[in-house]
């Protein structure tokens, strides 16, 4: 049985990496992408694998928002009694996290082929402000140690996190210099094809930097529980 918080990054590994997993599988068996490196969105364009890649993702984003705030006061407590990070940035960390989990509700409500644009910005957030997130967090981590985190963490989120800053400039560049194109379908004879390998190739690399990250929470959320208190307001 998993102690403590441990459950919430547990649950957001799970759901993020089988909604990835799940919609390109579905999605190779109808026949709708390519199987070497479509875009994570043309995997959840068409029906059925668009109904689940809505669903998940918004499950996905829920449990995002679950362990970014279990992360928050963790670290607010962690202050408390040890200080060493900074409040005020423990509390920019947790507004770019949430921001990203806005940006990836949008992704999961207007798909890519109905309303491009709004799905691109949402997109967009969600990744940007996602790198931005972890490489804060990454800070966070290094600011408090030793508590909390031990060395071989922090240098593990350290990694993660410039692999995915790495990644994250080419996926945007690359997305922007392929354009809109209406068919999710590369033969690799097209002129841009180049140009959208590779930003697929860094996108999935970014997202899975995503779960590779949340994946060392789950050791670090068994040392802490969370309670609800409810009281009860006096009406005169």
């Amino acid at each position: 049985m998993m102690e403590g918080t441990g459950f919430l990054p547990a649950i957001l590994v799970i759901v993020s990496s089988g909604t990835f997993i799940i919609n390109y599988v579905i999605a190779i068996i109808k026949g709708h992408i390519d199987v070497i490196f479509p875009y994570i969105s043309d995997t959840g364009t068409t029906p059925p694998e668009s109904c689940i890649f809505g669903l998940m993702t918004s499950i996905t984003a829920m449990a995002g928002v679950a362990t970014m705030y279990a992360r928050y006061k963790f670290i607010e407590r962690l202050i408390e009694r040890t200080g060493g990070a900074r409040p005020m940035l423990n509390k920019i960390a947790l507004g770019f996290g949430l921001l990203s989990c806005l940006g990836m509700n949008i992704v999961a409500t207007f798909q890519e082929t109905v309303e491009t644009y709004v799905h691109d910005a949402g997109a967009l957030l969600f990744f940007v402000t996602g790198v931005v997130y972890i490489v804060l967090q990454t800070w966070i981590s290094w600011q408090a140690f030793p508590y909390g985190s031990t060395r071989a963490v922090c240098r593990t989120r350290s990694l993660i996190s410039c692999v995915a800053v790495l990644a994250l400039f080419p996926t945007v560049i690359c997305a922007i210099l392929v354009g809109k194109s209406d068919d999710i379908r590369w033969k690799g004879d097209e002129k841009n094809y180049g140009f959208h390998l590779a930003s697929a190739v860094c996108e999935w690399t970014v997202a899975f930097s995503f779960i590779f990250y949340f994946f060392t929470y789950i050791r670090e959320f068994t040392l802490f529980t969370m309670t609800v208190k409810a009281e009860l307001v006096e009406q005169n």
